[in-house]
């Protein structure tokens, strides 16, 4: 059961981790230079924002929600919001934070990402076992699919991100779990 609860939530939890680390560390030097930070954080947001709904629009399509499932679904994909909306706050505040933080207090701030992370994917588990429950088998085979990471076609849903080589070398040199 472990190894499968993390082969559901470990390429979430690294997508959420590359989107986001990846996301603020794209600012154009250009446009950074002649934005203020209150801007860059707004302009980041919306982007944001464009991007859980475009990933929104895929799965809807992707997983053929019918009319009698879109209560499941709204509410799935209302939870997909809120945490995005949660953790974009989340890196913004600790972001402006950041230049006048101990080590102490960064760490801390970390954990509290961490934190919130763990939260949002309870929330997003939830209201995806709810949708799950309410879909064909078809629809399931394809949810199953997905969210092993696979695509359909048996490409990789999304590029890799820039960093995604280191992080996810240190991630195959951590401990697992199961391993402790």
């Amino acid at each position: 059961m472990k190894n499968s609860v993390r082969k559901v939530f470990v390429p979430a939890l690294l997508t959420f981790a590359f989107a986001s680390a990846s996301a603020w560390a794209q600012t154009p030097a250009s446009s950074a230079a002649a934005k203020s930070p209150a801007a860059r954080a707004s302009s980041h947001a919306q982007k944001h924002q464009d991007a859980v709904e475009q990933r929104i629009d895929e799965l809807h399509a992707e997983l053929k929600i019918t009319d009698q499932q879109s209560q499941q679904w709204d509410a799935f994909a209302q939870t997909m919001r809120d945490n995005a909306k949660a953790a974009d706050q989340a890196f913004h505040e600790r972001a402006q934070k950041l230049h006048s933080m101990s080590a102490d207090d960064s760490m801390k701030s970390y954990a509290a990402l961490a934190q919130l992370h763990a939260e949002n994917m309870q929330k997003l588990s939830t209201a995806f076992s709810a949708l799950y429950a309410a879909l064909s088998d078809d629809q399931k085979q394809t949810a199953d699919v997905l969210y092993r990471n696979e695509h359909p076609r048996g490409k990789p849903h999304h590029a890799p991100h820039k960093r995604a080589p280191a992080a996810a070398a240190s991630a195959a040199s951590a401990p697992s779990p199961a391993s402790n």
